[in-house]
Formats: structure tokens, sequence, C-alpha cells
């Protein structure tokens, strides 16, 4: 090795390693990395060079460039494929326009020339990443956004607008080198369309962070609703035994009565009546919480009918922390995967465990799973806009109070359980 060029390798190196770490932390804002230090080496490997290779107006570096990109993008970053080719597009028009401009317009840096020009127009391109950053970082999504696939394909038609007028203005002026006046020509596009594809990329992304947002004030909403309504739904099943815990003491007048005028007969006659009473059908005290008792009580009885064994062992006070609606929905939503899975197996039943000490209310739902899961946990039902829904429920409720919730198959059963802090 020339050691004379050994500080200009060092240099191209370190600037490589800078603009490659700042153009993976915007990178990863927006599509989750996969696993694997080789993919993240690689991935690392591909970022530097495109932050180092010469892009000029009317060179075909892009084009070779543009095949170990996208091939990064698709196999070391993860999430839907369509999300992660609209992500690679975006920032391939990103990294490779503002090459271009740097490498094509800037007045040093063209070889050959002294080592310090040649760093300084490298050094830029980081330069200009950096200043991305600080300008973006307020407005980036915290999480990769989880975009509806109409959503992703929508992006996806916008990104390929820039990568095509890149490729339009880069590849395809290739014969400015044969004249003068298509030199000329193939400099004054680029200078008007790679400032416009480097903003377009940028607004691109700022766009997939807005969407973002919207999807999620549109779920919370959506989910918001559908927790009152299943609230609703099941106060007005606690009506009848409301009115009847109500009139209690005028049924007990009643039978006190016909016992004192020595009619037994009519005495138990009432009370099989009064026992036959649709709200005192498939009950039973399991918590001290009305609304969880109301919830478990109904979710038992639904079980039972559907002919799933269920086991249940719940302890809570009689006041918690948490809004009744959220109560409602955390158990009635995890009782409803729960029985929609166990409905599928030979042998169906639902075990559920329930506490609330020592500042936490844990709660643990298993039930048989026999054959694959379906990718998310997605509903088999066939309405999925009115199902399917459960498990994103319970995961914006625990995450609205600081807790979590898992939730895996393993060993022929699928065990659910959310953790959620319990404030004093």
């Amino acid at each position: 090795m020339d050691t004379a060029k050994l500080p200009e390798i060092i240099a191209w190196l370190a600037i490589g390693a800078a603009g490659a770490w700042l153009l993976l932390r915007l990178w990863s804002r927006f599509v989750p990395l996969r696993r694997g230090r080789l993919r993240r080496a690689a991935l690392f490997a591909v970022l530097v060079a495109a932050t180092t290779v010469v892009i000029w107006v009317g060179d075909h570096n892009l084009f070779f460039m543009g095949v170990p990109f996208f091939a990064a993008g698709l196999l070391c970053f993860g999430g839907p494929r369509l999300g992660r080719l609209t992500a690679t597009m975006i920032f391939f028009a990103l990294t490779m326009s503002v090459d271009a401009l740097l490498d094509t317009y800037l007045p040093v840096g063209a070889r050959p020339e002294s080592l310090a020009g040649y760093l300084l127009r490298m050094g830029l391109r980081p330069a200009a990443y950096g200043a991305l950053w600080l300008l973006l970082r307020r407005r980036l999504p915290d999480a990769p956004p989880e975009l509806a696939p109409r959503l992703w394909r929508l992006v996806a038609g916008l990104a390929a607008m820039p990568v095509c007028a890149l490729v339009a203005v880069v590849l395809l002026a290739w014969r400015r080198y044969e004249s003068p006046s298509a030199a000329r020509l193939a400099l004054t596009q680029g200078a008007v369309v790679l400032p416009f594809v480097l903003v377009t990329a940028v607004l691109l992304l700022l766009a997939v962070g807005v969407l973002a947002e919207h999807q999620r004030l549109e779920q919370a909403e959506r989910l918001a609703g559908l927790r009152e309504m299943y609230y609703e739904g099941l106060r007005r099943q606690e009506a009848p035994l409301r009115r009847l815990r109500h009139d209690l003491r005028n049924h007990l007048t009643v039978v006190r009565g016909q016992l004192a005028r020595g009619d037994a007969a009519a005495a138990a006659a009432y009370l099989d009546a009064l026992a036959g009473s649709p709200a005192l059908q498939g009950g039973g005290r399991l918590c001290a919480h009305e609304t969880a008792n109301a919830v478990l009580a109904a979710k038992r009885a639904e079980m039972e009918q559907a002919g799933v064994r269920a086991d249940f062992r719940v302890s809570l006070p009689e006041r918690l922390p948490l809004a009744d609606t959220d109560v409602c929905a955390l158990l009635g939503n995890a009782l409803d995967n729960a029985l929609e899975g166990a409905r599928r197996c030979r042998d169906p039943w639902v075990r559920v465990r329930c506490r609330a000490e020592q500042g936490l209310l844990m709660l643990q739902v298993e039930n048989p799973a026999e054959g694959p899961l379906r990718p998310n946990l997605a509903t088999t039902k066939p309405d999925r806009d009115a199902h399917g829904l459960g498990l994103p429920i319970l995961r914006e409720i625990a995450a609205r109070y600081g807790g979590s919730v898992e939730a895996a198959a393993a060993d022929g059963r699928f065990r659910l359980v959310a953790c959620l802090p319990l404030a004093p």
C-alpha cells in the first residue's frame, strides 16, 4: 500500500462512516432495522459507499450504486415490503441528489486537485445529512410508522417521481461528453431538477410522518368508539341485574308475607320464578370490581354456552385507578381473542388469571393454539372491519397507562400477558 495515500484513505473512511451513520439514523426512523451483525455491517458498508461515490450529471455511477443500495434497503430493513421499497426510493433520491449536486456543481474538488479540495467536497456530504437531521429531528416519528397498505402505495407512487427525475437527469445525459451544447443543456437541467429531487425527498419524509400521525389518531378514535360501544353493551346487560337488586327488598317482602300466611307452596313458586330471571343466569361473583365482574361473568357464560371450559381466578378490589371503559375493553377483548382461538381447537379451554397487587394489574389469558397463527394475530372472522382489533386495543390501553402487552404462542398454547401500573 502506498503510504502517501494512507491519510487520504483514512479521511475517506471517516467521512463515509459519518455520512453512513447519519443516513442510518434517519432511515431507521421510518422502517425498522433487522437484527444480525452481518446484515447491519453490509448495510453500513453500502451506505459508506453511497456517501462517498462520485456522481456527475451524465455519469453511469448512479446505476452501479443503485443496485446495491436497493438490495440493502430491501434486505436489511424490516416491516412490509412496500414500506421498505418506498423508504429505499426516498433515501436513494435524497442521497444521490446530494452527491450529484456537490460533485457536479461545487467549484472545488474536481480531480485532479489538492487533497484538501477533495476532502472539502466529500466532507460536505455528511454535513448536508447532518443539516437534514437537525432540520427534521423534531418532526421525525419516534418509532417506524405502521402505515396501511393503501398509504404506503400512495407514498410509493409519489416517491417514484423524484427517482425517475434523478435517473433521467443523471443517466440519460450521457451525450454531454460528445457535444458542448449537450453538456451545457445537461448541466442546466441538472441544476434545475436535482434541487427539486432533494426537496421532494425531504417533503416525502415529512409526509410519511404526517400520515402516520393521522392514522394513529384515526385508529385511536376508532378504538375509543369501539370501547364505548362495548361498555354500553355490558351496561345494558347489567341493567336487569341492577333492577333485580333494587327490587330485592320488595321480593323478600312478598316471600315473607306468603310464608307468614302459611302458603309455602306460593313462596316456593315465587322464589323459583325469581331464580329463573335472566339477571341471575350465568352470573356469579368473580371479583369485587363491579365492571370487571360484569365482563367476566358475561364472558364466562358465553364460553360455557360455546362448550369452552373456563377457568377463572380473579382478585380485583372494588376500586381501580383505571377508567371503567378501559377495564371493560381490556378484559373483554382479551377474553374475546381467547374464545375465538379456543373455538377452533378440538379441546377448547380458556384460563384466566388476574390480580391487582403491589401497584400492578397483571392479566394472563391462555387458550389452546392449533395450527399456524395468522400474521399479526389477525382475526379469522369474515367481517374484518368489525373484528380483529382486540390486540391493538389492548396495546393502546396498556401504552396509555405506561404498561405493556405481550402475546406469543408456544407448546400448543397461546398466552397473552398484560401488565399495567396502578397509580397511587
